[in-house]
């Protein structure tokens, strides 16, 4: 439902100018009200404190449930509670946020009211609000929403509890649940919302692979090295990959087994890894084609590391650059492309010098230019396995290496296996091409 038909259905109940409350509307939407609360605060504020609308909102099957609805009636399973502080117009506020299943689907949902709910609870919510988040439907209860509880199980196809292994966290994911041995961590001083704070950041693994974390409220168990269990955690992206948040409102215990933490990444085709948005840890194959403009000598910024060019730093503007190497590597496995970055000492061993030989080069040349050539030289036209951390943007997929090895794949069975995969061709036609 457009803001006009919003407001032309509120305007038409109250009994006001369609245009004043448009405006009203307009300007709540603008400051991040859903749309059922701001709708329940014009209704406060026009003198009818009614919860309903012109018509009673549809019922619908939570499968079908699309951004387009306004508001409906479902009935579903609470699969996930939990509280989170979000601050909302000026101030704090509590948010209670998880997944709510149907027999047709699972959907998101944000409570904004304290409805007491929990895993496992079967309810009915009437006037409940629909937004669209991240393309997809969320729902929203408010004030304006009727809230009941069923003694009457609803039988699911899916698991209630947060339960989950770092591999399989997403995005956007709310009151996850993880049991994680803690392999770095550091305590960190941050300008927060309200002024310095302290925070535990740092990396978790288990069985399924690793991801980064933040630990708003520093827990002992965690600073400590954990392993640790953690309930009711919540996932945000950080720099193109998931990155599981530990809130003051997460429980964390300390666990009395190991965490046998997965030493191998998921290799992916590239093209499948670009389209995952971002994957902490992953590993690609592919011939390495060009190295980009901003390889070999570069200079930092002292300040925030940031490259700088011809002496400028785009936030400290004119600084005395420190000297260090890099690498842009452009990866194609036929799948797709990714620019593979190595950092300093992963560049020193594909040029074979330290940065005192790069140094030495560009002054015997008179270009720091020769640098990156003898690097293009030595990698360009071999085929790479590269280990590290995908993100992408804008701007393309960039791969942070953390390992970047010279394949040693056969390639006459890697034409083999892709030829049989796209022509279903057997070993007899591969051996005769």
């Amino acid at each position: 439902m457009e803001l006009d038909d919003h407001a032309e259905d509120l305007a038409s109940d109250l009994g006001v100018d369609k245009e004043e409350v448009k405006s009203d509307l307009q300007n709540l939407i603008e400051y991040s009200v859903p749309i059922d609360e701001a709708k329940g605060s014009l209704r406060r504020k026009y003198g009818d404190g009614s919860s309903g609308g012109g018509s009673a909102p549809s019922s619908k099957e939570i499968g079908e449930i699309t951004p387009e609805d306004g508001n409906v009636t479902v009935t579903g399973v609470v699969l996930t509670a939990g509280e989170r502080s979000i601050r909302y117009q000026g101030s704090d506020h509590v948010i209670v946020e998880g997944k709510l299943a149907g027999e047709t689907g699972v959907i998101d949902y944000t409570a904004w009211e304290d409805f007491g709910l929990s895993p496992g609870d079967t309810i009915t919510a009437g006037n409940a609000g629909v937004r669209e988040w991240d393309g997809e439907p969320e729902l929203n209860l408010g004030e304006s929403t009727s809230l009941s509880f069923s003694e009457e199980p609803l039988d699911v196809p899916h698991e209630i509890g947060g339960d989950a292994q770092l591999a399989d966290v997403q995005t956007g994911d709310r009151a996850v649940n993880v049991e994680v041995a803690v392999l770095e961590c550091e305590r960190r001083t941050i300008d927060g919302r309200d002024g310095e704070t302290e925070i535990l950041s740092g990396v978790f693994g288990d069985e399924s692979g690793r991801l980064p974390f933040t630990n708003w409220e520093p827990a002992p168990a965690i600073e400590e090295g954990g392993p640790v269990r953690i309930e009711n955690a919540y996932v945000q992206e950080f720099r193109g990959v998931p990155e599981v948040n530990v809130s003051e409102f997460s429980a964390v215990s300390e666990l009395e087994r190991e965490i046998d933490v997965g030493t191998d990444s998921t290799t992916m085709d590239i093209g499948d890894a670009v389209r995952t948005g971002g994957v902490y840890d992953v590993c690609v194959v592919g011939n390495l084609i060009a190295v980009r403009d901003g390889s070999g000598l570069i200079q930092r910024c002292p300040e925030c590391y940031r490259v700088i060019q011809k002496g400028q730093c785009r936030t400290h503007g004119e600084v005395d650059g420190i000297d260090d190497l890099r690498v842009k590597a452009i990866l194609d496995d036929g799948t797709g492309t990714v620019t593979a970055v190595l950092d300093d000492e992963l560049t020193e061993q594909v040029y074979g010098g330290s940065l005192e030989d790069a140094l030495e080069q560009a002054r015997e040349a008179m270009d720091q230019e020769v640098v990156a050539d003898t690097i293009r030289e030595r990698i360009v036209g071999r085929e790479y396995r590269v280990r590290g951390h995908l993100s992408v943007d804008e701007y393309g997929a960039n791969l942070d290496a953390e390992s970047f090895e010279e394949s040693d794949d056969d390639p006459e069975a890697r034409a083999r296996v892709f030829l049989e995969e796209i022509d279903g061709v057997d070993d007899r036609e591969v051996v005769d091409a």
